[in-house]
This record gives structure tokens, sequence and C-alpha cells, in this order.
């Protein structure tokens, strides 16, 4: 996760620790934040230097820790980072913490700068599991939302040593990075907007152990989704089998062959207001399984093909008055001339074209190298970038295009 990332290059981000043993966890979120070009001014409360020191967060963030209210020279410290942050995120956030900032209290800095905000505020709890259930800490959190935090409610693991598992522990400092993401993109540029987006091969059965598919690993169906969900659209992921986690916030269908990612288009589509088809099925599925293993001893065997449905073309009667669909066309030759082919025998608003031979783009890799094809004619070729960026770019478009019409 190196290197500037939008949209966390430039911003300023506090950090509040709170006295749990979660914030172990916090400083690689600092750490996190920094690597991605964010300016993060960790505020600690006094319970908290108990768990961790504040030199820790110093190394890794660059920058002096504030830890007391009253220091020379910061008399309007929590006026200041209130006011100047692009985001204040508290975790781990205590059931102390989180009753206290339900009532407006500040006896401290971090209180203090939550009453002086004027920035989005995101609150992660992590407590033993009894805390968290009880019926005081529920209508805490309640209130907090009423009063417009954003809340990252906790995960069910291992709690503290000796407490079992249950619902308290603070999420990954991965996790709370996205939600953090989604916290900074301002404009939230999708929000009420509804989003489909396909990822990863399918698997046409050849017997039952083994199957035709192709080198596809869902990384850009992946990003795609993630950066949609970080504009604030509802994204919804069909996934073939992936070799990459799922993203966060996204609700997930699970799909096997290309007839079942194609019921599932076609089912989803007619609700949906944007759909990016990034998956790559299987073009061909054996005509006639075997429905046991084929053996060795056989000796050479030929497997007829049939072709298997052309997802795009068959739902188009399914799409939404006015939707927005992108497709992707990976070639090996004549790249920008099958992409209009595609382009005009689909309906499609763009086609996403790379060359599945050019270093540096089509499957596998963590980059891409695309060229953007429009039913007007136009083309658009990007340099090699990562697909997180690419996810971006074609986001950027897909906005355009939308706000054209």
């Amino acid at each position: 996760m190196s290197g500037q990332r939008r949209p966390y290059a430039g911003a300023r981000v506090v950090l509040g620790v709170t006295g749990g043993i979660a914030s172990y966890k916090s400083a690689w979120l600092a750490r996190l934040l920094t690597k991605a070009g964010t300016q993060v001014d960790v505020v600690m409360t006094s319970a908290a230097r108990e768990f961790i020191g504040a030199i820790t967060f110093e190394a890794l963030t660059g920058r002096p820790v504030h830890t007391n209210i009253f220091e020379d020279g910061r008399a309007l410290e929590h006026v200041k980072l209130g006011r100047d942050s692009d985001a204040i995120v508290v975790a781990p956030a205590t059931a102390d913490f989180l009753a206290r900032a339900a009532t407006g209290q500040a006896p401290d800095l971090l209180g203090a700068i939550l009453l002086a905000a004027k920035c989005p505020v995101l609150l992660v709890p992590a407590m033993n599991d009894q805390m968290w259930a009880h019926a005081q800490t529920k209508a805490n959190v309640a209130h907090l939302r009423a009063l417009g935090y954003q809340i990252v409610d906790p995960d069910t693991g291992e709690l503290a040593a000796g407490e079992g598992s249950g619902p308290g522990r603070m999420p990954e400092p991965e996790v709370i990075f996205d939600h953090i993401g989604r916290l900074l993109e301002k404009k939230q540029s999708l929000a009420g907007t509804s989003v489909l987006v396909t990822a990863g091969p399918t698997r046409e059965a050849v017997d039952p152990v083994r199957f035709i598919s192709n080198r596809s690993s869902g990384k850009m169906g992946v990003a795609i989704a993630e950066a949609a969900w970080r504009r604030g659209a509802s994204v919804t992921l069909v996934a073939g089998p992936l070799e990459v986690p799922m993203p966060r916030g996204v609700h997930v269908e699970r799909v096997e062959s290309t007839s079942e990612m194609s019921e599932a288009v076609g089912k989803l589509l007619p609700a949906k207001d944007i759909l990016i088809m990034a998956a790559a099925p299987a073009d061909f599925r054996p005509t006639e399984p075997a429905t046991d293993k084929i053996k060795r001893a056989a000796g050479n065997k030929t497997i007829e093909l049939e072709s298997t449905a052309d997802i795009l073309a068959t739902t188009r009667d399914r799409r939404k008055k006015d939707a927005t669909v992108v497709g992707f066309a990976l070639e090996t030759r004549e790249l920008v001339t099958n992409a209009e082919k595609k382009l005009a025998d689909k309906g499609l608003d763009l086609v996403v074209a790379n060359d599945a031979l050019e270093p540096g783009a089509g499957f596998g890799g963590d980059t891409n190298k695309v060229t953007f094809v429009y039913p007007n004619g136009a083309r658009e070729s990007l340099a090699i970038m990562s697909k997180r960026e690419v996810a971006d770019e074609i986001l950027d478009r897909v906005e355009r295009i939308r706000n054209g019409r």
C-alpha cells in the first residue's frame, strides 16, 4: 500500500487513540495512512499512553503526537485540529470514550477536538463483548449516529487474553483504512447510485474435477467495486472464483459458470444505474461434461466445445433506462477495431480495451494499460498505472458520461 493514493494523498487526518488493548493496531493504521500520502496528527488520551507510547506514533507518522489540552503554545490546538482536518478517526474508541462523546464532554484534548470538528468523524469501537452488548453502550452508539458520527461496528473474534471471543474486537487496520477512504471522498459523487460490477473468471466443467477457465484474477473488477463504494455508491459485485479478497462494503454474489453469471446479471440489472462488466467469462464450455473423472489410461480425448452466453448481449433488454454500461475488451491484436465492434454490437457507453500481450497489462498483475473507446469514435490511451488508479479513471469517465446526458 505504498505510494500516493487517492483520496488519501494530501489529506489531513486526526487519529484519536483511546485506552484499549487494540491501540497496538492503531500504530499500523497510522503507518498505512502515512504511506498513502496522508498527514496524520495522532491525539492520545492519557489512558492510551498506558498501552502504547507516543514515540511509536511519532516514528511512524513523522509528526509530533498531541497528548494534552494544556500545553504551552497550543492553547487553541483543539480548535485548529478540529477545523483544519479532512477527517477525524477514533480507533479504538472505548466504551468510556463513547459515553463521554455521546454527552458532549470534553475533559481532554480528543473530546474537545470532536466538539470543535467541522469535518466527518469516524468512530471505531473496541471493547469487551459484554460492554458492547450493554444497553447503555447501545444507546450511546445510537445517539452518536443520530448526531452524525459514522461508526464501524466491531468484529467478532478473540478478545483480550482470558476473555474468549465475541463481538467487540476492533476491525483490522486495513478495514478501517478503507472506511477512512470513503470518508475522504468529500463529494461522494456516486451517492444514491446503484452499481453492478462483475469480476474474475468463470469455470466450465469438463468432468467433476476439471474445468475450462482463463487467467483472470479479478483484481480489476474488485478495484472498481472498491472505488465505487468509496465514492458513495451502493455496489453489488458478481464474482467468479477470485484470487483476491472480497472488497469492503460491497454486496457479493458468487458464481461459478458463465451461465450462472449471466443469470445473476440479468436478475440484478433492472435496478442498477451502472453496469461495469470487468469479468472475463469463459467463451466456451464442453458440450457434454463427463459425469465421472476422465482417466488418463483411456488415452487421448477430444472434447467438443460450444459457445457460452454473451452476457452483455443477452441481458441487453434488462438494462434500466439511461443506465450506463461499460464493457472490457482484452485482445491480442486489432485492439481498437475489436473494441469498436463490441461497443456497437452490444450498445455500450464505453469500452475499456487492453492488450493481453503487452507487459504490465492484462491478467494477474497489479498494473494495467488501457485505452478508452467511445461511441463517438474518440479514443483515449492511458499510461501504465496500478489497477486501483485505472478503477478511478474508469469511474471518472462514467461520471462524465452520466453528467453529460
